[in-house]
């Protein structure tokens, strides 16, 4: 994989603060409707084979300020990393001319829902997030 995968969400007035920046809880929607775009997009029914996840850990960087637009805003999404039962992606969250807004980077775990314990994720969908690994 050469580019990351990207999506153009549409910005809701109410996403908005008092002080009229988009709310900073609203950078993890983001990131959460694009991961799940880009997770069943991926891997058609692979994906489906990846099983239950829970996302373990979150970071975000916020580089400026967002304001509402029409326009929206592009996040793109690609695999950071791939262990025995968690990957880690990035989402980079910018306008429509590419100005930086925010980087949210996170980890997912499959999961036993009956132990609640982490499980391998299946060699299928190992290989499809190892495809698409860029560098940060």
């Amino acid at each position: 994989m050469t580019e990351p995968y990207r999506v153009r969400l549409q910005l809701r007035w109410g996403d908005s603060d008092q002080l009229g920046h988009i709310n900073n809880v609203m950078y993890l929607e983001y990131a959460q409707e694009a991961r799940l775009r880009f997770l069943g997009e991926i891997g058609g029914t692979a994906a489906h084979s990846i099983g239950p996840i829970v996302v373990r850990r979150i970071e975000v960087d916020f580089e400026r300020s967002l304001h509402y637009t029409a326009e929206g805003v592009d996040v793109d999404v690609w695999v950071l990393k791939v262990g025995t039962s968690s990957f880690t992606l990035r989402h980079r969250i910018r306008d429509p001319q590419g100005n930086l807004y925010s980087t949210v980077d996170a980890v997912a775990v499959a999961v036993d829902l009956e132990t609640e314990t982490s499980r391998p994720i299946p060699d299928d969908v190992r290989a499809m997030l190892t495809e698409r690994i860029l560098d940060a």
